[in-house]
């Protein structure tokens, strides 16, 4: 049989016609006699009947024993429901195809999971069974967004003229930012690839080779700690254009935007995007995406704070702290345990605490605040919060930092709690003028903020190598709900601002020229002015699916750990291989034989040895770290017996009066222990060698 038509697709236009559909079998109703079928197919379920007169019996009875999610072909007639059998949540629920012919094409066994409970199962064991867990229609609807979003920005960028070209995924290690993921060389033993965290070195040469407008739907890859909206590897739709500057290329990305929203989400965006600059959106929001569905602005109020009777306020502005507030419209229904679920939400954002004022309807102020603010301070706060009647008011009074972090993290609490972050509601905003550059007190030194290729501010230029902490980048992001869509910038490209650059960063010659040297010596051969941005496809799509995380929008992702349930990677790899490499494991003397060794951290003979109260020489610290290889090793060769049809066999000794209270005795000091010991060495008893 060859399949005429999809099972969703199917409507009363084509009742009387004779279709073949292949499919699922979704679920089954025997009636005796009389067999109905859902079957499912990706674009949507169609109800099949089998009747014993119409089929031969041989396919009767195939029918009958047909398991859940099986597959099978049917051949018959689309025909028309009974009016009382309609079911409107079916697009087809009007018709049905009565089969006169059934095949089967895959018998299925039973499933580790139902579908239609796949939302109460456990991520891992759905990410195992990921083939299954795609079968399930709100699964494949989020591939069918992924699929429209990333059509919709090619067929936009097509036609704004960019053109599609791929970058090498085998490229050098530029260790500035995150991880690299390395990739050891066959033919250049000793050296290593990287896989891209973006095209961005690429992309830049590109614009030197003069291509104008460039794009590319690309893989990147970073070994960084994971999040609901990070994977170790992701999807970009990366883009670069020559002669323009940021406000053209940020108008370019509110079309795009607004293309992606009319066509996937039928939908106009509000226009234009908002625009904060980093500054005011740290100030105003406490953080460089903000979420902007809600209000809850940040105040400041370190004036007012700095001459009153609160010691706690005062001591901080004296030290060069902020004193900052954020008025909660309606926050007076606010009851203890909320307060108190604030405050400590407060503290884990790094503030000594929270204080707070609430307003009842009545207009009384309830607050510790009221003994150490005169009267005309107190309605000074009030005045520039705005605060009416039946408002909350909490504060945090810290250094800059800490305050930003604990308003901003608050702000969000609040709008989840008062459920102000409304599902299906969507705020584009442009953030602009990053600080080039961050200070990093691990590596004792100012480092990029966004790369070293970032142009800075035509005015900030000479601060470069003096002032560093005073300079702006040309560098924007496309914040969409709170969460980072993409960022972008202005590149460099004249030579001598990048050598202030690199110098402003703190790299010598030698360190250029190993890192950056061919993009740097391709730069000196006339290069345009240029710019450039990337989204993320999968936060995009997650987004506009409303889904939690970017697993959900992801075919085939890793967990929390970067591993993958279903091909059990990272796995070991055996010595045949690591040895064509060149590559041994740290820790072992010869790398482990089979592919799905579990991964265990180092042995660590000291902590054995202090936990049993002994001490080893170095000798004997070798020798039995070897027997503890020999040991963990002949257990991995237990484990990796094939048991399959051997009997599991158990021998259980009845447990008889084996119970007594547990009373906690005194507990005896070390001197006391020892007191009976014949010698002792440094508070141990020291046990003579006996047995060689």
């Amino acid at each position: 049989m060859k399949r005429t038509s999809y099972c969703g697709t199917l409507r009363q236009v084509q009742m009387g016609t004779r279709q073949t559909v292949m499919g699922w079998v979704q679920n089954k109703r025997d009636m005796g006699g009389v067999i109905f079928i859902d079957l499912k197919d990706r674009e949507g379920t169609l109800q099949v009947v089998f009747n014993l007169q119409n089929l031969p019996a041989q396919e009767f009875a195939l029918a009958e024993g047909l398991r859940l999610q099986s597959v099978i072909a049917a051949c018959g007639p689309i025909c028309k429901r009974d009016e009382e059998t309609y079911n409107e949540k079916l697009q087809t629920g009007t018709i049905e195809l009565r089969a006169e012919h059934v095949e089967l094409l895959s018998q299925a066994r039973p499933l580790p999971f139902s579908l239609e409970e796949g939302d109460k199962v456990r991520e891992e064991k759905r990410l195992q069974y990921r083939y299954l867990d795609l079968r399930r229609p709100q699964m494949l609807q989020n591939l069918k967004m992924r699929h429209r979003v990333q059509k919709c920005a090619e067929q936009f960028l097509d036609e704004a003229g960019f053109i599609s070209i791929e970058t090498p995924m085998l490229t050098k290690s530029t260790p500035e930012g995150a991880r690299d993921y390395l990739v050891p060389s066959r033919v250049h033993p000793g050296s290593f690839y990287a896989l891209p965290q973006s095209p961005q070195i690429f992309k830049q040469l590109l614009m030197v080779a003069g291509v104008d407008r460039y794009y590319q739907v690309a893989r990147c890859f970073r070994d960084e700690d994971l999040r609901a909206d990070r994977q170790p590897e992701f999807t970009q739709v990366d883009m670069e254009m020559s002669f323009v500057d940021q406000e053209d290329i940020l108008e370019h990305l509110e079309k795009l935007f607004r293309h992606i929203f009319e066509c996937c989400m039928e939908r106009p965006l509000a226009r234009p995007f908002r625009r904060l600059t980093w500054q005011e959106a740290m100030d105003t929001y406490g953080s460089d995406k903000p979420d902007l569905r809600f209000d809850l602005p940040i105040v400041d109020l370190t004036d007012i704070a700095a001459g009153c009777g609160f010691s706690v306020f005062r001591r901080v502005c004296d030290r060069g702290g902020v004193v900052r507030a954020i008025r909660v419209p309606g926050g007076a229904a606010f009851t203890r345990s909320d307060i108190e679920d604030l405050t400590a939400r407060a503290l884990r954002y790094g503030a000594g605490g929270m204080a707070w004022i609430l307003l009842r309807e009545d207009g009384e102020i309830n607050s510790i605040l009221t003994k150490y603010f005169t009267k005309g301070e107190m309605q000074g706060i009030l005045a520039r919060t705005g605060a009416q009647n039946g408002d909350f008011i909490l504060f945090c009074a810290d250094q800059l930092s800490t305050v930003r972090r604990c308003l901003g993290g608050l702000r969000l609490d609040v709008a989840e709690k008062m459920g102000l972050r409304g599902e299906g509601e969507f705020q584009f905003a442009f953030v602009t003028d990053f600080p080039q550059f961050e200070y990093s007190a691990a590596e004792g030194r100012f480092i990029a903020m966004h790369h070293p290729f970032t142009m800075p501010y035509p005015e900030d230029i000479p601060y470069l190598t003096s002032d560093p902490g005073r300079v702006r980048a040309q560098a924007y992001d496309v914040v969409l709900n709170g969460i980072e869509l993409g960022s972008g910038s202005i590149r460099i490209h004249r030579e001598d601002i990048q050598k202030k650059m690199f110098a402003a960063l703190g790299f010598t010659e030698e360190q250029i020229e190993q890192r950056f040297g061919f993009m740097v010596h391709a730069f000196q051969y006339g290069t345009p002015p240029h710019g450039g941005f990337a989204f993320g496809l999968d936060r995009l799509v997650m987004l506009l699916c409303g889904a939690s995380s970017l697993r959900e929008v992801i075919a085939f992702p890793k967990t929390k750990d970067a591993a993958c349930p279903l091909t059990q990677a990272p796995g070991r790899v055996d010595a045949e291989q690591l040895e064509t490499l060149g590559i041994a494991l740290a820790g072992e003397e010869a790398p482990r034989q089979g592919g799905n060794a579990p991964k265990r951290p180092p042995l660590q003979v000291d902590k054995v040895a202090k936990l049993a109260c002994l001490r080893f020489d170095e000798q004997e610290k070798a020798a039995i770290k070897k027997d503890l290889q020999d040991v963990i090793a002949f257990a991995d060769s237990l484990a990796a017996l094939d048991t399959a049809g051997v009997p599991p066999t158990a021998h259980v000794v009845p447990l008889q009066n084996v119970f007594r209270e547990d009373v906690a005795g005194v507990q005896m000091d070390r001197d006391a222990l020892l007191r009976n010991a014949p010698t002792r060495a440094e508070g141990y008893i020291a046990v003579p060698r006996v047995v060689e």
